[in-house]
């Protein structure tokens, strides 16, 4: 539509090819695939405009009408964004707070280190005089990993403006979250890729009591030893962690039958799997979960309902073809 209705306007042709050097690239062919994990692209059209070192100044998306996008061309290319490389400005220090936002809006997805540091001269400069509005706060939040980190501290003495638009229990929730990242980290071994139940445990109970310390110990074991593939300890874990199975959501269970189709031997594992994997097919049918659960059932030996579920997964391929045709 765009390439039809308004790539081809004068207005459109004349100002872009005077002011840019412009290129477009199919994002799911060749070089395209490489621009679009780069700069994490995920919808389509996206203008990503880029200054001489390679840096987005601004990213777009979506259908817009000739003024509109000519319009946002002739934003994009005002004296304001032309001041030099977005990291040089920053490391000489630069304030402004439309320049901040606008490199952790730009680099959130593609270098959030930077966009990190973006928010923390941000807030650190923010008046404590001057109320956090919502678009603040929701960059506060992404931005914060740890208790550690230097927007923890906004986080904390801004609760009271914070809930406002957050209900406590889920402040309180994400606070905790927070302690508990460095903890996480401190019982790591990553010499012996394991995780050290009894320091976390010992360490994260006075501050978020025992269920949650639990909770955000298994989370991590399963993610940890999946990441590092000792998948017998992620075993060990999932089948722990999943043991009243009717208490979650059958998306992250069919996650976990998953690992254990591709890696999992044990008879009685694989047996708990499928039950996982029959919870997700019970609630939604998918090609997916077809597909892992039928692999559940020839692993455990039931061949019958093994070649149901892959008859099963042929109609869901016959669908999506027709509807591709």
């Amino acid at each position: 539509m765009m390439e039809k209705n308004v790539f081809t306007q004068k207005s459109v042709s004349d100002y872009y090819n005077t002011n840019f050097i412009n290129a477009r690239f199919d994002m799911e062919k060749g070089e395209g695939r490489e621009i679009a994990s780069k700069f994490g692209v995920r919808s389509y059209p996206t203008y990503l405009f880029l200054n001489g070192e390679g840096e987005i100044v601004s990213r777009n998306t979506g259908y817009m009408e000739e003024s509109m996008f000519v319009a946002m061309a002739q934003d994009i290319n005002s004296p304001g964004n032309k001041k030099g490389s977005f990291k040089d400005r920053f490391a000489n220090g630069e304030k402004d707070p439309e320049f901040l936002v606008n490199i952790m809006k730009l680099n959130a997805n593609t270098d959030y280190d930077f966009a990190k540091k973006a928010s923390e001269r941000y807030f650190q400069n923010k008046k404590k005089t001057e109320e956090l509005t919502k678009d603040e706060i929701g960059f506060l939040l992404y931005f914060v990993k740890s208790s550690e980190d230097a927007n923890y501290n906004v986080f904390a003495s801004r609760k009271t403006e914070i809930v406002k638009f957050l209900p406590e229990e889920t402040y309180n929730e994400f606070d905790a979250q927070l302690k508990l990242g460095k903890i996480v980290e401190q019982s790591i071994d990553d010499k012996n890729k394991k995780i050290n139940d009894n320091y976390f445990l010992k360490t994260a109970e006075p501050l978020v009591g025992k269920d949650a310390a639990l909770k955000k110990l298994n989370q991590t074991k399963l993610s940890y030893y999946e990441q590092n593939s000792n998948f017998p300890e992620y075993e060990k874990a999932a089948l722990d962690y999943y043991k009243n199975s009717d208490t979650f959501d059958p998306n992250e269970l069919l996650r976990a039958a998953w690992v254990f189709a591709d890696h999992v031997k044990n008879p009685a594992s694989l047996k708990k799997a499928t039950e996982w994997a029959e919870k997700s097919v019970m609630r939604s049918e998918t090609s997916e979960n077809t597909y892992i659960l039928a692999k559940l059932y020839h692993l455990t030996g039931n061949k019958e309902m093994a070649k149901t579920m892959l008859k099963c997964l042929k109609i869901w391929q016959f669908r999506a073809i027709r509807i591709l045709n």
